[in-house]
């Protein structure tokens, strides 16, 4: 089976996966997903679709959006504030409860700098829902 083109995206599922010290088959179990399925999306074969990616993401504890970026779904120019609220939700040092803070002061200051949407979402999760992922619900 020939590698499909999404980007770097198992690549990095499987470094998450590392990171987060789960087995493929403890993935795939947290997320739902099989276990040949996942290994095929993390060896280039197969590409996920969004609710695939959430159902992973919520797994790994990190942010949908940095995996819709990935896999080519998110547009680029969202990169670096979903690697800034990637980084914050993957930091062990603090717990949920700061992190969703931290996550609501940084929204905050993107809104009174005028480079965060008012009203409507662009696409990225408020504090709410990523506490919710957080929480499992």
């Amino acid at each position: 089976m020939a590698s499909l083109n999404v980007g770097n995206l198992g690549e990095y599922l499987r470094e998450q996966r590392r990171n987060a010290q789960l087995s493929l088959r403890q993935l795939a179990d947290a997320a739902g997903v099989s276990n040949p399925y996942l290994s095929q999306i993390e060896r280039g074969l197969r590409k996920p679709s969004a609710e695939i990616l959430q159902q992973l993401a919520k797994a790994l504890r990190i942010s949908a959006e940095t995996l819709y970026v990935q896999a080519g779904i998110l547009d680029e120019r969202n990169r670096d504030e979903v690697e800034t609220r990637a980084a914050i939700l993957a930091d062990p040092s603090i717990d949920e409860r700061q992190k969703q803070v931290l996550l609501q002061i940084y929204e905050s200051f993107r809104k009174e700098n005028g480079t965060a949407p008012t009203g409507a979402q662009s696409g990225t999760d408020t504090a709410d829902d990523q506490a919710r992922m957080a929480d499992g619900e």
